[in-house]
């Protein structure tokens, strides 16, 4: 079911380990990685819209809107998380809320936005996913409202981990997803045999 949020899938990394490109692109089961985490997560928001920097038409095929980070410089997922903010206040102003995740995790849960949402004890509350006690702060609920806030942090030279921003200055709550060892929902694809071990896991199930 879908809540009353902007779905914001973050893709600005550089993909160091994986030779540089974009992880989105990468084909697993003749369907690219960023499309299947768009599968996966249209269901659960109103509205999507994917983060990247440099040529946006090379994401042309997945038929989002594609914003870049809002910044001068480079500052890692708080700018994307930023650019999530400004796009749904401006492009959804009914939407005060954005639910953030990875295009390199193909295995994000199904209910993640309804846990996430039901974790909130307040509107002003910062949301982000646990598994195996583990934060996984990519994986978040943020209020729109913050956009100024994160911005001013981020110009003063704040602390770029996500967690030191949310924690330092908001109130943060962590809502725990089942995961097994063999089996985290939040793994993601940060070298080619994480890579190998996706391709095995979805192409063998999708024979």
């Amino acid at each position: 079911m879908a809540h009353p949020v902007a779905g914001v899938i973050l893709a600005g990394g550089t993909a160091s380990r994986m030779g540089g490109g974009d992880k989105g692109l990468l084909t697993i089961g003749g369907r690219t990685l960023l499309q299947r985490v768009i599968d996966r997560l249209s269901p659960q928001v109103e509205a999507m819209v994917l983060n990247a920097n440099g040529d946006p038409r090379r994401f042309s095929a997945a038929g989002l809107d594609v914003v870049a980070d809002p910044l001068p410089e480079p500052v890692g997922p708080l700018g994307g998380i930023l650019a999530g903010m400004r796009w749904a206040s401006a492009r959804h102003p009914g939407l005060h809320h954005i639910v953030t995740v990875a295009a390199d995790t193909p295995f994000f849960p199904g209910d993640l936005v309804a846990r996430l949402w039901r974790a909130q004890v307040k509107a002003t509350d910062i949301v982000l996913a646990r598994s195996l006690g583990r934060v996984h702060p990519v994986f978040g609920l943020w209020p729109t409202d913050l956009a100024a806030d994160l911005e001013l942090y981020i110009m003063n030279g704040g602390n770029r981990r996500l967690q030191a921003y949310a924690g330092e200055r908001h109130a943060v709550i962590l809502a725990d997803f089942p995961a097994g060892p063999a089996a985290d929902p939040f793994f993601n694809i940060n070298t080619p045999d994480d890579l190998k071990q996706v391709r095995d896991r979805i192409e063998g199930k999708e024979r």
